[in-house]
């Protein structure tokens, strides 16, 4: 196995494509593509690019995708790899996966869902170093979960779809949500999306008095709490455009989420963890808006040691 060998990374979102070529979150070269409406020219923009990065870097060993979804993960169903019931714009039962190993056929080819790639990103080099137990969420064009348990990430029949959880409604709170599947579930009430349906203003443009923020922080402590009884994750990680805060701000944000979530647990979970830890419990990413990205990255360097583990056995 090379000791440190060029590898590619992608994070595909519901309104951007990121790729990286590199080694890890300290040698990176990056491109950004609009994932738009159109896959295969969106996918097409992305395999050039790295093919670009071989001549320019030398070749990839292999190559890491972290997508948005939902999507199959089951690589025994025909459609493994596939984006499935996504309602974004053109993307329904799309071949990511497929599409990437037929442009580069020589290479492993790993495949998850973005918010698990930026949770083992943030486990390799981040925010949740040296965990096993931890969840990694990101708030933005939608809301989507990575959980890692026991130190493997977590899929299941599918795997989680925490946005879409239903959460209690605040009495005062007449919003309908965004969701198209499910109106007023986590994601339609709390993503960028519901914030600015809510408001008419994009979430980084919201006033740091208007009430939005009060309904966002609350609805996400629900979820979180929600999260923290049935999990029992050792962190958890706030990651997205959305508590970045915008003229709020991160910290004023961080700060009304971990004083909702005390409130809403209402003391039954009891943890220092919880109390005067709670600022290391809820954090932001350590990585930034590169979690995806990296984690991709990550994954592609795992494939690629499992495959040089299957190469060796005897």
């Amino acid at each position: 196995m090379h000791e440190h060998p060029l590898v590619g990374g992608i994070e595909a979102g519901g309104t951007k494509i990121v790729c990286a070529a590199g080694t890890g979150p300290g040698d990176l070269s990056r491109a950004v593509f609009p994932s738009g409406s159109d896959p295969a020219a969106a996918l097409f923009a992305v395999t050039d690019w790295f093919r670009e990065e071989e001549t320019r870097r030398g070749p990839l060993h292999a190559i890491g995708i972290g997508s948005f979804g939902p999507v199959d993960l089951d690589p025994a169903s025909p459609t493994y790899g596939f984006i499935t019931s996504t309602p974004k714009t053109g993307w329904r039962n799309t071949d990511i996966l497929g599409t990437v190993r037929r442009a580069f056929p020589a290479l492993p080819v790993a495949f998850d869902t973005d918010v698990n790639a930026a949770a083992l990103g943030e486990q390799r080099w981040g925010a949740a170093a040296g965990l096993d137990d931890f969840v990694y969420i990101t708030i933005g064009t939608g809301i989507g979960a990575g959980v890692m348990a026991g130190g493997r990430l977590v899929h299941g029949l599918v795997h989680p779809e925490m946005g879409h959880m239903r959460i209690p409604r605040i009495p005062d709170d007449a919003f309908e949500g965004v969701c198209p599947f499910h109106g007023d579930c986590w994601e339609g009430l709390c993503s960028g999306p519901a914030m600015k349906k809510r408001t008419g203003t994009p979430a980084e443009e919201i006033s740091p008095d208007s009430s939005a923020w009060r309904f966002e922080a609350r609805y996400v402590a629900l979820a979180l709490g929600n999260i923290i009884c049935a999990l029992s994750p050792r962190r958890i990680i706030l990651g997205g455009s959305v508590p970045n805060g915008g003229l709020l701000g991160i910290e004023r944000f961080f700060k009304m989420v971990r004083a909702e979530v005390r409130d809403v647990l209402d003391g039954y979970i009891v943890s220092p963890a919880l109390e005067e830890g709670i600022d290391g419990y809820i954090v932001p990413p350590l990585l930034g808006a590169d979690a995806g990205v990296c984690g991709a990255l990550a994954l592609a360097l795992d494939m690629l040691h499992f495959s040089d583990e299957v190469t060796k056995a005897p």
